[in-house]
């Protein structure tokens, strides 16, 4: 049996002729930058995420870059966030030359651990960065008030947990700004790269607005030092027909993650191997199914060898990057980020999984840990 990591090609199967028919209208229209297409997905997702205002980008990263733009980061600004994450977490900071200031992460969910933030809050940190990773929230509530004591911004990386949410608040709701991927491997992916940003400030709206566009309020006349990151409106469309099943398609994530625990329960693994562990008031989407081993890279081959896709996220924590050696970090720095990176290991978990194929994975994780 061959179980794939993701199968985008069985979602599109099953939308093919209602995407079909939004590309051609685009197409019939030739406007392809911004435009009604893009406002209307806008409307539609700042409603979902639950704040005012939406603005759609080029990227997920975008996003965050054009996030910390807003708020004013300057070179030599400090910028807080996780170094057990997806490279744009830190890289937006950095391309501002501002410097990244790495928090570990809980060993349960993998977000930003609050309890270790206040004691790096000095005077020249101007921003924080929590990321919502694999499809859950951190401890917003904890995070923003540690931040309000302080007067810093929170910008939530929430590029993989579109739908989370936590005590009843969405991800990308809690900071003033949230930040969102739409890349194809995403919960809600399009058809390549796009983003947005969510906030409940219309000033801030107005700011990443005119940012995203050169800073330009009116044609040739520029009133901020933006950048080009406009969400086309071929992929606001694609996006737009893909959200009417995202309520779906995360109920099947959520039942493919029960139906990992019982099977995994059933055979006695979870005595062998962590699961994921969801805290309490978080509502997880599952954009990864990561299971814990020390046994992580032997696992990984065994999977790869009887034809299930899996993969590694991430080998190499932040800080012990090659590019990040110059901000004096060193191995033993960051324990808990550093041990996930050795151990964890993510599944199939994409709605179209079958029950048969869900077992086979199982089954073969199973013999796995019998030969082992």
């Amino acid at each position: 049996m061959n179980v794939p990591l993701l199968d985008l090609k069985s979602q599109y199967a099953g939308i093919k002729q209602d995407i079909q028919m939004v590309l051609e209208e685009v197409c019939a229209e030739q406007s392809f930058i911004l435009g009604a297409h893009v406002q209307k997905l806008e409307q539609t997702l700042a409603s979902y995420i639950g704040t005012d205002h939406a603005i759609g980008v080029a990227s997920g990263s975008d996003a965050l870059l054009l996030s910390l733009m807003e708020i004013g980061i300057q070179p030599g600004d400090r910028v807080v966030t996780v170094p057990f994450t997806f490279f744009a977490s830190a890289g937006v900071i950095s391309r501002l030359h501002a410097r990244p200031v790495f928090v570990d992460v809980t060993s349960d969910t993998f977000n930003l651990d609050p309890t270790r933030l206040a004691d790096i809050l000095t005077h020249d940190v101007k921003a924080i960065l929590p990321v919502h990773l694999f499809g859950q929230c951190a401890d917003m509530e904890t995070i923003i008030r540690i931040a309000d004591e302080q007067g810093i911004p929170v910008i939530e990386d929430a590029c993989q947990a579109i739908g989370a949410a936590r005590n009843g608040v969405q991800a990308g709701a809690f900071g003033r700004t949230g930040c969102f991927s739409f890349f194809p491997s995403k919960n809600l992916g399009g058809f390549g790269d796009g983003g947005l940003i969510a906030t409940r400030d219309p000033l801030v709206a107005e700011r990443l607005q005119l940012l995203r566009v050169h800073g330009s309020r009116s044609e040739y006349h520029h009133h901020l030092i933006g950048m080009n990151s406009r969400l086309d409106a071929l992929q606001a469309a694609i996006l737009q027909v893909k959200f009417q099943h995202l309520a779906q398609w995360t109920a099947k994530r959520q039942a493919h993650a029960a139906s990992y625990q019982q099977l995994f329960h059933a055979c006695n693994l979870d005595e062998r191997l962590t699961l994921p562990i969801v805290a309490s008031g978080n509502s997880h989407v599952y954009n990864q199914f990561t299971i814990r081993t020390p046994q992580r890279d032997e696992l990984s081959a065994y999977l790869t060898q009887h034809g299930i896709g899996n993969r590694i996220y991430y080998p190499v924590p932040l800080h012990l990057q090659e590019c990040y050696q110059a901000l004096g970090y060193h191995k033993g720095d960051f324990p808990v980020s550093e041990q996930l990176s050795q151990e964890v290991l993510s599944l199939p978990i994409y709605p179209e999984l079958t029950p048969d194929q869900l077992q086979y994975v199982v089954d073969t994780i199973k013999n796995f840990f019998d030969r082992h």
